[in-house]
């Protein structure tokens, strides 16, 4: 399985707040990549955030109570996207699952009961396994497992796969702003340093229009 990139002793300090060096101007080679390539964005003329995760990756679970607040009061002019990250095995049967969620449009809750769920012991490692957790958080099973099965649902995760690959991510959690700056939570120097990474360069790109 890949490294999930931080250590965690980095998340527990970060999570007190932004260091003193956070809240300074970033500088692409230390707290951000630039990408060689552009990666084309979902919605065009809006800035585009993504995040890539995984439901069993404990950063980003412990990254969730910090992003969640952040992406509520993003303006007008961001799209806020997750992708799942999916190098094989359990990553891709988790990652189906949340494109899953996202084809039926279910509300945050569930997302947010998926994570407890699996960093309190339960596997979710079948469509029926999720179906039957789902079905307690008001998720019709029948509608699950046909959508999670549906070619539109297969056609997402290769698309979110390419994605990936395009960005060229190695761990998670990992953010990508406007398809052309890659970080994460060890670069940014934790949880709210990423976040103020994604301000700079969210401004950067506005700036640039």
């Amino acid at each position: 399985m890949r490294n999930l990139i931080l250590s965690a002793a980095l998340v527990t300090a970060s999570l007190f707040g932004v260091t003193a060096q956070a809240a300074e101007p970033i500088v692409a080679g230390k707290q951000y990549v630039e990408l060689s390539n552009a990666v084309p964005v979902a919605v065009p003329g809006k800035i585009e955030v993504v995040e890539l995760f995984w439901y069993g990756c404990p950063h980003c679970y412990a990254f969730e109570p910090t992003i969640n607040p952040w992406v509520e009061k993003l303006p007008a002019d961001v799209n806020f996207v997750r992708i799942p990250a999916m190098f094989g095995g359990i990553w891709n049967v988790h990652g189906q699952l949340f494109i899953t969620l996202e084809a039926m449009g279910v509300e945050h809750s569930v997302h947010k009961a998926v994570f407890e769920a699996i960093h309190s012991g339960k596997k979710l490692a079948t469509p029926d396994e999720m179906a039957e957790f789902l079905a307690g958080e008001g998720v019709d099973k029948d509608k699950f497992l046909s959508t999670y099965n549906s070619f539109a649902v297969k056609g997402k995760v290769e698309d979110a796969k390419k994605k990936a690959q395009a960005y060229q991510i190695s761990g998670v959690p990992t953010m990508v702003v406007n398809g052309k700056y890659r970080f994460d939570l060890g670069s940014a120097e934790g949880p709210e340093g990423a976040l103020n990474v994604a301000d700079q360069l969210i401004a950067k790109e506005r700036a640039a229009k």
